[in-house]
């Protein structure tokens, strides 16, 4: 599943191709062509990320939510517009560019009320500059399940994925068994900025880079990390330990991050 740095570098460069312009909208599936129908002829107003949401809005209180999930994908392309390739599920065509999705875990139309209800169930995400840290603070700290749970739930805290979960919390040497409600304002905030300079990396690079100072990486997806997926600790050279987070792979060094 994309980590939230992805979905708000898609919402940037769609913004800067499709915002202000009257789109051609369809889906060359067959599994969205109401939606489609219904969108067709719009002029799209922007796009925005919230956490592992994208939103297109367009004018007259409209928009069409996009969430990827595990198996969604996002191409874009320049026109003049090639054939589909698998099952794109909505195709969004602005003066020189389309944006292909295929295989998205949602993809629906919302009015005003609607998209309230979506903004009202998705935590402070931390790439936004309107993000209210004391939201997901507040939950965090009345909490007794592990932090390695609550920063992954979107609707506490938007925006970190599988990998960025492990690193933040090796770095800030918190267990991510520990609960929510043993972690001091001050952990926390070191929590919340380390997130936000990541992901800032990441939005940048394109890639999750959490090694200081470190280039991408040369594998498939360019990651650069300390412990995710890895056996020993770069700190303190002792072993890293798997273990299983709502069915998620999550990693620790048990010498860094003390159990609780």
């Amino acid at each position: 599943m994309p980590e939230g740095h992805t979905i708000h570098r898609a919402a940037r460069d769609h913004r800067r191709l499709l915002a202000g312009r009257t789109l051609r909208v369809s889906s060359p599936q067959g599994r969205f062509s109401a939606g489609a129908a219904h969108l067709d002829g719009g002029v799209c107003s922007d796009v925005e990320a919230f956490g592992k949401h994208l939103v297109y809005r367009f004018d007259g209180e409209t928009y069409l939510h996009v969430h990827l999930g595990l198996f969604g994908r996002i191409r874009k392309r320049k026109l003049p517009a090639p054939d589909p390739v698998g099952a794109v599920r909505v195709r969004l065509e602005g003066d020189t560019h389309l944006v292909d999705i295929n295989g998205p875990a949602i993809c629906e139309t919302l009015d005003g009320h609607g998209f309230d209800v979506l903004k009202g169930r998705i935590g402070p995400d931390v790439l936004r500059e309107d993000a209210d840290p004391d939201r997901a603070f507040d939950r965090i700290s009345r909490s007794r399940t592990g932090i390695g749970r609550l920063i992954m739930n979107q609707a506490v805290m938007a925006g970190i994925g599988n990998i960025y979960r492990t690193e933040i919390l090796w770095r800030q040497r918190i267990h991510p068994d520990r609960p929510g409600r043993e972690i001091s304002r001050k952990e926390f905030d070191a929590i919340w900025s380390d997130a936000v300079h990541l992901l800032e990396i990441g939005l940048r690079k394109n890639a999750i880079v959490t090694v200081d100072n470190a280039p991408p990486g040369r594998s498939r997806y360019r990651e650069r990390v300390n412990i995710f997926n890895k056996e020993r600790c770069p700190y303190c050279d002792g072993a890293i330990v798997r273990m299983e987070i709502d069915t998620r792979r999550a990693f620790a060094c048990e010498v860094c991050q003390p159990t609780p």
